[in-house]
């Protein structure tokens, strides 16, 4: 069975979704079934771990069927992320980590140096880390040297829906790195750029926005599962070669004229 398998965990579906920005947790239940994912991601901070009684996201995500992928999301310095993981952990949501430490305001770019740091930090504490970068290679492998359980690199800025911005660097960089899974993460506004990510030889993606944000949520969440599947075998068929002249598709060889 072809499966993304991380820090020895195998996953079907190579689609990953998160829970902000929906109309309401229904729709976010309902679009979570239609994507087809079995991990979805859940910021610490938007979840209500105190008061119990009161409505909460988790109550509309089905533990039986869908894997919790904590994150950072909103963290701003290593401390504030290292904070935020040993918390989704204590409370019983999971020592995964999709680790984000934010290094600018308005473009939410990742801060590299401290993305590492806190790496290293929950790593060496028994957490399957997996950091959201931006799309440089040579970050990328340190992260893998700090302990990092996959790469999660950029498309484009979270939430632009601008699609692969920069395919030349995810080229280098599923070329180059073979340890780890890499899953792309952000920037993805429809389908294809799904399934451009999966054919560049991506092991997943991990999208919210392009799904919450589109005019039929549960449409969409439907398309960007087929559209991971149809990559991921586009990326395993192998593509023909790219010519610069025509081709014919009916050979004229041992053609009677």
């Amino acid at each position: 069975m072809d499966q993304v398998v991380i820090a020895g965990r195998g996953f079907r579906s190579r689609l990953f979704v998160g829970t902000g920005k929906y109309r309401g947790f229904p729709e976010m239940a309902r679009c979570h079934e239609a994507s087809g994912a079995e991990v979805v991601t859940v910021a610490v901070r938007r979840v209500n771990l105190t008061d119990r009684s009161k409505e909460s996201l988790l109550d509309y995500i089905d533990r039986e069927k869908f894997f919790i992928l904590p994150n950072t999301a909103a963290c701003y310095t290593a401390d504030e992320a290292i904070r935020t993981a040993r918390l989704g952990r204590e409370v019983g949501l999971s020592n995964w980590v999709k680790l984000e430490v934010i290094g600018d305001e308005r473009t939410l770019f990742p801060d590299n140096q401290g993305l590492v740091e806190a790496t290293r930090v929950l790593a060496k504490e028994g957490f399957v880390v997996l950091p959201y970068t931006n799309d440089d290679l040579v970050n990328a492998k340190r992260l893998i040297d700090a302990g990092a359980a996959a790469v999660m690199p950029l498309g484009a800025p979270i939430g632009s829906g601008l699609g692969i911005q920069n395919v030349t660097n995810l080229r280098i960089m599923r070329e180059m790195i073979t340890e780890v899974p890499l899953i792309l993460d952000a920037g993805v506004g429809t389908a294809s750029d799904a399934a451009i990510a999966m054919e560049l030889g991506f092991d997943g993606v991990l999208m919210n926005t392009a799904i919450a944000e589109a005019e039929d949520s549960v449409q969409m969440a439907t398309a960007m599962n087929l559209a991971v599947q149809a990559g991921r075998h586009a990326f395993l068929a192998g593509r023909m070669p790219k010519k610069l002249y025509a081709s014919a598709s009916s050979p004229l060889a041992g053609v009677v004229r």
